[in-house]
This record gives structure tokens, C-alpha cells and sequence, in this order.
């Protein structure tokens, strides 16, 4: 894997192996852009504590370009993992496979570059800056493609791409797929009420009156960053996770040890919202801050309180973006009951190759029509937003 950018590709099956600076400076390189899901120390917690690796269909198969020229400087890096499965990817392929494999074909195993169990939209192709970004762009395509080849994979698929991504790759061959999450645009709120004053009345009120539920039967709410964050509160936060998980996924992807790790890494990027009732915590959401973007990731409780949910993951998170002039909140995948708290369908991007010619063929008339309902999809959805008529906003960043 060369050419003429001087650059030499690899394997890595560890990204313990790859110097954390360097990594960092290719994901991050602008700060007010920083994506805390690409930094280094949030893949590194995710292959310490095992939640990726060996017996977990994620085995990490990171692929690197290295300069030439004998000082091995990174060039460029794709998060990349060998899947046994589909599972933890919020992108779904198991139609895809089930019908290959009724005919007689091997799905798996298939590389995939994302980042585990995390439907965050960002950068996957991390060539940092310079004039020859797209030349490392295609390099590292090309790389994940020789290692889909070289393992026997059945496919290559990248999810979660930013949409520069999908359009750049798209054009170099690969299929492309889109869909949609719900987030919550910053159109330069003062505050939650300055927020609530854009939203036609009925909306208005509604909140108004969930908030207000949420905090009956003596509940209280806090909000932890940093050094407040202790390992009781991981404790804590990590029971609702493991009940919450059991329920939805049948087997919670992450364990205990990756919460003190990421804790350990990026405390100042965490914002823990904890609800407690008499004393003792029943619920909470773990949210990461970005650059631009507060991201919410998990939530959990141990009973059940009307409204509690969306006070915990919806509305203390658009608090926070506001009390800190971030840009937007992204609450993860689905979820159509956010528009009604003011979170716009926002539309999500991935590409993909497949190897056998028949099912490539298959899957680009599949991925033809839902692109087209996508479209459809979001500009129904449009109507349903609760602003009121002479303020629509847009999917812009303040």
C-alpha cells in the first residue's frame, strides 16, 4: 500500500499501538471542531476494558498510513474493525445478509470503520489538513479494500460518515445510504425559555408541564462534569445502563471497566445528568461535549417516572448547549417523539462495497429507493415541527 504521497499503509490490532499525539492530531485537528469519539482515548477505553475485541465480534483492525521517507509519521487513519456480526451499529445490514447467506453466500466476517456502538455522526477518514487530503482520502480507501480482500471479508462499509465523506466516496465507487436522526439546533437561545418562545403556544405549554412532572415525587436533578464525577456516580449510572440495556439489546454492549476509563480520559468532556429520589440515584444520561456539539449517548432507570426521560436526556441537554454556546444536541439514533421538543430530522450518511457483483447490484437498487423515502420521510416529518409558523429555524449551526 503506496503511492505518491510518500505514505505506506498497515494493520494495527491495537490502537495502543499507535502514538495517542499523533492519532489526536488527525481526528482533532481543529478544537472548536472536536469529535471526543475519534480521539484516541476514547477507542483505546473501548479495547481496554474489552468492550471490543476478542469474543465480542469487534476485533480492532485500525488501518494507518505511515510516511515513507524513515520517520514513520502518521499520515492518515481509519478506525476499522473485523465484525463477526451486525450488531452495535445502528446502521442495518442483517437483511443484506440473511439473503446472501440463503444463497449460499458467507457474510461475514465484514470490515467495518465506525466507532462501536455509537450512532454519532463525524469524520471516519482522518487525514487531518492539507492539499493533498483527498489523495490520502482514496489511500486509505484503497487500503480498507485490499484488507477486504485480503481477509476474505464479504464487504467494507463506513457509518456515520460526515456527509463530505459520503459524497467524496460515493463518487469513487462506493454505494451510498442515508437516513436520519432527530437533533436539536442552537439558533442563538439566551436561554431555555428564550428556546421555549419560538415554539407555538400548545408546545410550549406541553413542556412546560413535562418538565414539571418530571421533578414530582420529590426528584431532583444534577448535572456532573470533571472532578465531580466520582466512581459511585459510575456505579450508579452503570446499573441503569446494564437494566436499560438488558431490555433493549438483550446483552448491554460496554461494561463496568470502560465507564472508569472514559471517566479517566475525558472528564472534562463528560456531562452526567443524575435524577435522585430520596436520596438515592433512579436515573441518568451520559452525555459527551464536543467542540460544537453536546452528544447524548445512554440512559437508564430503575423506575419509572412520567417524563423523567425526556427531562433527563432531552431537555437538561439543551440547557447545557445554550449555558454554553454550543451549536446543537444530538440525542443518538430514532426517536420521531423528539421532534416534538424541538429536534429536527437530520439526515445521516454511510457508504458500502460489497464484493459479489450480484449482491452489489441488490443492495444499490435497495439503497436507490430509501434514499428516496429518506427525502420523503423528512420533508413530512417538517410539518411536524412545534415552532411556531413565523419561526421555522433551519438545520444550521448558530
Amino acid at each position: 500500500m503506496a503511492d505518491q504521497v510518500s505514505a505506506v499503509g498497515r494493520v494495527v490490532n491495537a490502537i495502543a499501538e499507535v502514538d495517542a499525539k499523533a492519532w489526536d492530531r488527525l481526528a482533532n485537528p481543529r478544537p472548536h471542531d472536536y469529535d471526543p469519539f475519534v480521539s484516541h482515548a476514547f477507542l483505546a477505553a473501548l479495547e481496554a476494558s474489552g468492550s471490543v475485541g476478542p469474543g465480542t465480534g469487534w476485533l480492532a483492525s485500525h488501518i494507518v498510513l505511515e510516511d515513507s521517507g524513515g520517520d514513520g509519521r502518521l499520515r492518515a487513519a481509519l478506525p476499522c474493525y473485523l465484525k463477526s456480526h451486525s450488531q452495535g451499529e445502528y446502521v442495518f445490514d442483517h437483511g443484506w445478509a440473511d439473503a446472501y447467506e440463503r444463497a449460499g453466500g458467507r457474510y461475514y466476517p465484514k470490515l467495518q470503520a465506525a466507532v462501536p456502538f455509537t450512532p454519532v455522526p463525524g469524520r471516519r477518514f482522518l487525514v487531518g489538513a492539507g492539499e493533498d487530503a483527498e489523495q490520502r482520502e482514496a489511500m486509505l480507501l484503497r487500503a480498507a479494500l485490499e484488507v477486504t480482500e485480503r481477509q476474505g471479508a464479504s464487504s467494507f462499509h463506513a457509518t456515520f460518515l460526515s456527509e463530505g465523506e459520503w459524497q467524496r466516496l460515493g463518487a469513487l465507487g462506493l454505494l451510498q445510504r442515508s437516513h436520519q436522526q432527530f437533533h436539536w439546533f442552537n439558533e442563538g437561545y439566551g436561554s431555555f425559555d428564550d428556546f421555549l418562545a419560538r415554539l407555538a403556544s400548545r408546545k410550549r405549554k406541553t413542556i412546560r408541564k413535562e418538565r414539571k412532572r418530571a421533578r414530582e415525587n420529590g426528584i431532583d436533578i444534577i448535572q456532573l462534569t470533571g472532578g465531580e464525577i466520582t466512581e459511585a456516580h459510575w456505579d450508579a449510572f452503570f446499573a441503569f445502563y446494564m437494566d436499560t440495556g438488558a431490555r433493549k439489546w438483550g446483552r448491554p454492549y460496554l461494561n463496568r471497566a470502560f465507564f472508569s476509563l472514559l471517566g479517566e480520559a475525558l472528564a472534562e468532556r463528560i456531562l452526567l445528568v443524575m435524577a435522585r429520589r430520596n436520596g438515592r440515584f433512579i436515573a441518568g444520561a451520559l452525555n459527551l461535549i464536543g467542540g460544537k456539539a453536546l452528544y447524548g449517548r445512554y440512559w437508564g432507570a430503575l423506575e419509572h417516572h412520567d417524563c423523567l426521560h425526556f427531562e433527563v436526556c432531552y431537555y437538561q441537554a439543551i440547557e447545557y448547549a445554550i449555558a454554553h454556546g454550543l451549536a446543537r444536541v444530538e440525542a443518538g439514533a430514532q426517536g420521531e417523539h423528539k421532534l416534538a421538543r424541538g429536534y429536527r430530522p437530520t439526515t445521516t450518511y454511510s457508504v458500502h462495497y460489497i464484493r459479489d457483483a450480484a449482491l452489489r447490484r441488490a443492495v444499490a437498487e435497495f439503497l436507490e429507493r430509501e434514499r428516496r423515502h429518506v427525502t420523503f420521510e423528512q420533508e413530512v416529518l417538517g410539518d411536524y415541527l412545534p415552532f411556531r409558523k413565523d419561526f421555522r429555524g433551519s438545520n444550521r449551526e448558530a
